[in-house]
């Protein structure tokens, strides 16, 4: 039979079926961040039905939220183990099973364990493998393939507002989450179009053509003594070397932790955990500001709408720019200005006292908030690479997690405490600033040494000669500050000794 990799693509191809593999990630990138705030529309019939909080309700959306990120490391161990179309097609699978087995559940628990965790899950391994397996197939046109992708968040959002209001009015918030667990089975179909990519395989010819079929049979009982053998010695030598291995080592050949010596990976983790607590909570906010202000609800809502339709359009622009010749080379920069370009929005909300402003407000949102999401994996891929992204991916959205769940909270403590909307805004405002100044600042200084490094680099590989020089000074040194006196005389003697025995020997 032909080899399992009989037909892959030698390496990135940039385009082929490289762009139904982007529809398959548009898909399931919408989903893992769309769905998780379109349940909100859910929330108050399923509060009134069990007879709890609004707190105890927003904690679904909240678990959701924390178990797509905190399941970062285990989505890459198991793509790094098995490749991105099972992993994605099981999440679809586990993300149907928890939809559905929610519409069956009796309790605000089990609506933890069913939505939060399982559909969670589900979604964490929607997620990263969709933006790895973009990585493997696009290289020169990766920024715009990034931004294409990503911009299923938006588009998902448009259309599960409108679709859930629909399944919610005719069918109930039982009825609709069936429906909504087999329309996340969409996610398999996406997942199977995530053709395997990798170095192509010759197939083996035979080399034993010819020969006659008693000389064939000695050879192939020779052969089976000898890898006999050598199998069992191997099999001794392995049981050894794992008993011998630390857990730590095994984990390791899943997850690259060598990444925290990483400069340039460290840089991007301390920015982006500070970003991401001022990220989410204006999104969170947004409505009820309106309505705090006397605006109507459907008003209010259509902000959300607003926002994400120039999401919509600024994700895909944003990949193109990205991939231009004079932004590419510096992509950390324009990164580092579309954060602190999004905080400079929210601090100049609470300056929108009327609808007209926030719809302002709203567009300038929408548009910062996609040159983020557009760059957000673009840019760790440009640090790390793409043979070491998947580790990097896993790392960082565990770290990210945190600070996702402390986000919202901390604003709306903000707004508890004080009575007003606009402390929650500046708050995020300055903080995205602030990660945005710091990322721009490091990654100046990470250019710097990377020049640096590089032109030591160069002139040591042009001028072997000052290598030579430097060893033979070394070597100087070393006879030099070597004592020299009668004291080793015997043993410089006896150390000739053993030389000539040994040359006898």
């Amino acid at each position: 039979p032909p080899p399992a990799n009989a037909g892959r693509a030698p390496g990135p191809p940039d385009g082929g079926w490289g762009w139904v593999v982007v529809f398959g990630a548009f898909v399931s990138i919408g989903f893992a961040y769309a769905f998780p705030k379109g349940l909100a529309i859910f929330f108050k019939e399923i509060q009134d039905f069990f007879g709890t909080s609004y707190s105890e309700i927003a904690w679904i959306s909240s678990i959701m939220l924390a178990t797509t990120y905190g399941a970062g490391p285990i989505s890459s161990i198991l793509v790094n183990r098995y490749g991105s179309r099972p992993v994605v097609m099981f999440g679809g699978l586990l993300c149907g099973t928890g939809m559905v087995s929610a519409a069956f559940c009796t309790s605000i628990l089990q609506l933890y364990i069913c939505v939060g965790f399982i559909t969670g899950l589900g979604l964490a391994l929607n997620l990263q493998p969709s933006v790895i397996i973009i990585g493997k197939y696009f290289l020169k046109r990766r920024p715009i393939a990034n931004g294409l992708a990503m911009a299923g968040s938006p588009v998902m959002l448009c259309t599960l507002a409108p679709l859930n209001q629909f399944l919610f009015d005719n069918f109930g918030w039982r009825g609709s989450f069936l429906i909504l667990g087999a329309i996340l089975l969409h996610c398999c179909v996406a997942g199977a179009l995530f053709r395997p990519i990798g170095p192509a395989r010759a197939p083996v010819k035979s080399q034993v053509a010819g020969r006659g079929k008693d000389a064939l049979k000695e050879e192939i009982a020779r052969n089976a003594v000898e890898m006999s053998s050598a199998t069992s010695v191997l099999t001794e030598e392995k049981v050894e070397e794992e008993e011998g291995e630390d857990c730590c080592e095994k984990i390791n050949q899943y997850l690259d932790f060598s990444l925290f010596k990483h400069r340039g990976f460290l840089i991007y983790l301390v920015g982006n955990v500070l970003m991401f607590l001022g990220f989410f909570a204006p999104i969170v906010f947004l409505a009820p500001y309106a309505k705090h202000i006397g605006i109507d609800e459907y008003s209010a809502a259509f902000l959300l709408s607003i926002l994400a339709i120039v999401d919509m359009i600024a994700r895909p622009i944003t990949g193109i720019i990205a991939n231009s010749k004079w932004v590419r080379p510096r992509i950390q920069y324009f990164f580092s200005f579309s954060i602190a370009f999004n905080g400079a929005c929210h601090l100049l909300c609470p300056l929108a006292s009327s609808y007209k402003g926030l719809v302002i407000y709203s567009a300038f949102f929408g548009l910062a908030f996609g040159m983020v999401c557009a760059m957000l994996f673009e840019t760790l891929m440009d640090l790390v690479g793409a043979s070491r992204f998947t580790s990097a991916v896993g790392l960082v959205t565990i770290a990210e997690c945190c600070t996702i769940l402390l986000g919202p909270p901390i604003g709306g403590t903000l707004i508890d405490t004080f009575g007003d909307y606009k402390y929650m805004f500046i708050k995020c405002g300055a903080v995205m600033v602030l990660a945005g100044t710091f990322l721009f600042i490091m990654n100046y200084y990470n250019y710097r040494m990377l020049a640096k490094e590089q032109k030591e680099r160069k002139t040591k590989e042009e001028d072997p000669q000052s290598v030579r020089t430097e060893s033979e000074g070394r070597n100087n040194l070393n006879k030099e500050s070597a004592p020299d006196g009668p004291e080793l005389e015997p043993l410089r003697e006896e150390g000739e000794g053993l030389k000539k025995e040994m040359n006898g020997m």
